[in-house]
């Protein structure tokens, strides 16, 4: 059986279970975090949409990093398994978050 090695599309509406707040679908592509205070949820294992992961816990949004053509890069920490994972900063995220999480002021 071949696994399947790239994004798969899942472009979802979805309350965040950190700050409670409703997160619509992100025009053009695919939201993966909360846009108000940037945690995410761990629900991927291998690769971005396969929904294989068993934690299924809180992403705490924990550094910024600037990846040239990407943009920048939010880097999560899972808070049960600490598993971390870089995603793509989305257009209407709340720049109050962003500077806040490049300052490291604790989110």
């Amino acid at each position: 059986m071949n696994d399947r090695k790239n994004f798969i599309v899942i472009n979802e509406t979805f309350i965040c279970e950190n700050c409670g707040r409703k997160n619509d679908l992100l025009k053009g592509s695919c939201r993966n975090h909360c846009k108000y205070c940037l945690y995410s949820k761990h629900v991927d294992n291998k690769i971005p949409g396969d929904r294989k992961s068993d934690c299924k816990s809180l992403m705490k949004p924990i550094e910024l990093d600037q990846s040239g053509p990407k943009g920048y890069i939010i880097i999560h920490k899972c808070t049960k398994c600490g598993k971390e994972m870089r995603n793509k900063t989305a257009t209407d995220d709340s720049i109050d978050a962003i500077i806040a999480l490049s300052t490291h002021k604790n989110l």
